[in-house]
């Protein structure tokens, strides 16, 4: 006597719960970007000379709120800053170098540093400390 199961259990699973969930994200994100404005407010930003960000880190340049630049530890004029940075790092194989600036810095300081890095296409972090 052979017995059968009326009620088989179906194996195969429907993708179509999944495609409709799918489509709903696609939708809610594509309406949620374009919500997301520019900033309108109109400012005078410095200039640099170069356009090609890098990042990594054996050189440290630390900026000070008063303009002053070092490179470890080592006062340096801004005007000798980018021939001292190429010296130092001349025979790096990947040469690169860390700014360590004050929150008090004028931008302007700052960019003229990245403006050095990307001309002589460093690489270059900027060092922050972990807000409480």
């Amino acid at each position: 006597m052979e017995l059968r199961r009326k009620n088989r259990v179906n194996a195969e699973f429907s993708m179509a719960s999944m495609t409709d969930i799918i489509f709903l994200l696609l939708i809610f994100f594509m309406i949620t970007s374009s919500a997301i404005s520019q900033s309108a407010i109109d400012v005078k930003l410095p200039t640099a000379e170069a356009a090609n960000p890098s990042v990594q880190d054996p050189a440290v340049v630390t900026i000070q709120e008063d303009g002053k630049y070092f490179v470890n530890d080592n006062e340096i004029a801004k005007e000798q800053l980018e021939q001292y940075l190429v010296n130092l790092l001349k025979e790096e194989e990947k040469p690169s170098f860390t700014i360590r600036a004050d929150q008090n810095t004028k931008h302007k300081d700052v960019v003229f540093v990245m403006g050095i890095a990307e001309t002589h296409r460093y690489n270059l972090a900027i060092a922050t400390t972990e807000e409480k």
